[in-house]
């Protein structure tokens, strides 16, 4: 692992790009959708998630050559949820609830 360091950090990157661009794109397409705003927020933040634990069985059962892969499944999962962690706070900016305006009630 420690003589592939570099090729593991090169996949930092790719795992940040693609919930970036796949928070927005949740985002419009829910809102295509017709989608209520906690939908839409549902939608754009497993969009950028991959369970990427669900393959870590499969990845482990790979030959000796693939040495590499487990680590890059675990770095992705732990790429997600600091993303997670992030969107909490940035997908409500994202989709911020719709104002409410005065009642005419009277």
């Amino acid at each position: 692992v420690g003589q592939q360091i570099g090729s593991l950090l090169l996949t930092i990157p790719v795992y940040i790009a693609f919930a970036a661009v796949m928070a927005p794109i949740g985002a419009l397409v829910s809102g295509l959708a017709g989608l209520d705003i906690p939908g839409r927020r549902a939608v754009a933040f497993s969009g950028a998630t991959r369970n990427s634990l669900v393959v870590l069985p499969l990845v482990l059962a790979l030959p000796a050559s693939f040495a590499l892969a487990p680590l890059v499944v675990v770095t992705q999962t732990l790429i997600e949820l600091l993303v997670m962690v992030a969107f909490v706070r940035l997908i409500p900016r994202l989709l911020p609830e719709q104002p409410v305006g005065p009642r005419s009630d009277a």
